[in-house]
């Protein structure tokens, strides 16, 4: 990971942006503290709709509202 002053990232921040686009990270200092890091963002994993269905059935298997509807837990929220 490369590091670079404050004042350097300030004056060539787009130059640093395509270089994070392309998956490097950038250690940004100030007097020599780690103050930011800059990187790719975290990519999330799609699911078929199928496969998010399936996951969302499993949930409500294994999490039971206790007797409680989602109409009352909204209500509830309202006031």
């Amino acid at each position: 990971m490369q590091t670079v002053g404050a004042y350097e990232a300030k004056t060539s921040l787009s130059k640093l942006l395509e270089r994070v686009n392309k998956g490097e990270k950038i250690s940004i200092t100030k007097h020599g503290v780690t103050v930011a890091i800059l990187q790719p963002p975290a990519t999330s994993k799609k699911l078929h709709p199928r496969q998010a269905i399936a996951a969302l059935r499993v949930f409500r298997e294994k999490h039971d509202l206790k007797g409680v509807s989602l109409r009352e837990m909204i209500e509830e929220g309202r006031r």
